[in-house]
């Protein structure tokens, strides 16, 4: 059985129903009958989940933007991407498995990739740091990044990181100065470059491999400029003001897509990302084709312009 989230308990009785069905039946015309009772049971699952998806709130949203079974970077890539070719280190310190870079073929075209990678149970987690990159991970994607523009490849990246690792090597090795280039770098890139927020959006983390021309965000993945437990200990001195803060922060896609802060919300099939993958990362694919070739064709000033006064128009706006 997946992890029930705190708002779902109703389904988790549901499901635990179904399995008790699927225990009981024996011959043949019981099991047509139980069978008939397990469809009637996920029907009324698929209208549960619906009806409390449509009214999350931003601290549930955060709860399901976190979900261990949300599908993650090397997920996607495995379906999207299939002949991808990873690239790695950053040629001044070493590799670092939170980030991972690389080419492939999207839909008939080359493109560059860089993506966070969270992992998916406790080995992986631990191995790509729960998705924190080190300055190591933000200079090979600046690496990836301008290796993109000489061979005049669209980029496209997926963001699923709680943000920069915090860890004081990372500080000593220049964390801050990392995320600023690659920043500065994107806003100046004469390539077509499109962000999909999978996920979490955290802080500086995402925003150094999502300043982009396109960014499109999961319907219920979150992107903030801190975690709303950190805002909550800054502001109230206390994490438990989380749900307010997370509220107040304005995270969630359809908050951000008013403020005109992202471009296109992708939408989740019902109960979320985590309880159909495949057909979730069907529907990033299909939105990430559809607006890559909205820029596909621009010049590359034009490319350049546009990012511009996007990112200034955020800025202005928060004035």
């Amino acid at each position: 059985m997946r992890n029930i989230l705190d708002f779902e308990k109703n389904i988790s009785d549901l499901q635990k129903k179904i399995t008790k069905l699927k225990e009981s039946g024996s011959d043949k015309s019981s099991l047509i009958e139980v069978n008939e009772q397990i469809e009637q049971i996920k029907l009324k699952i698929d209208k549960k989940l619906s009806e409390i998806y449509k009214k999350l709130t931003p601290w549930h949203k955060l709860q399901v933007a976190r979900h261990p079974n949300r599908p993650h970077f090397l997920d996607y890539i495995k379906i999207l991407i299939p002949d991808f070719e990873p690239l790695s280190g950053d040629r001044l310190f070493r590799e670092d498995p939170a980030i991972i870079c690389g080419v492939g073929t999207f839909k008939n075209k080359s493109v560059m990739i860089i993506g966070n990678e969270k992992g998916n149970d406790t080995e992986s987690r631990i191995k790509h740091n729960f998705g924190m990159a080190k300055p190591e991970g933000y200079r090979k994607a600046l690496r990836i990044m301008k290796l993109a523009e000489k061979f005049s490849l669209p980029l496209i990246t997926l963001i699923d990181t709680p943000g920069a690792y915090p860890g004081v090597g990372a500080e000593q090795r220049g964390q801050s100065e990392a995320i600023a280039k690659c920043i500065e770098v994107s806003l100046s890139l004469r390539i077509p470059t499109l962000s999909v927020i999978i996920g979490e959006g955290g802080s500086g983390g995402a925003i150094a491999i999502g300043t982009t021309n396109k960014i499109l965000m999961l319907e219920h993945a979150i992107y903030s400029v801190i975690s709303p437990e950190g805002c909550a200990s800054i502001l109230w001195k206390n994490a438990k003001h989380a749900e307010e803060a997370a509220t107040a922060m304005k995270i969630t896609a359809q908050d951000l897509q008013k403020l005109k802060i992202i471009d296109e919300i992708i939408p989740e099939p019902i109960g979320g990302a985590h309880r159909n993958p495949s057909q979730t990362i069907k529907n990033v694919g299909e939105a990430i084709k559809k607006s890559l070739n909205e820029i596909i064709d621009l010049d590359s000033q034009n490319l350049i312009d546009l990012r511009r006064r996007k990112y200034l128009m955020i800025a202005n706006q928060s004035l």
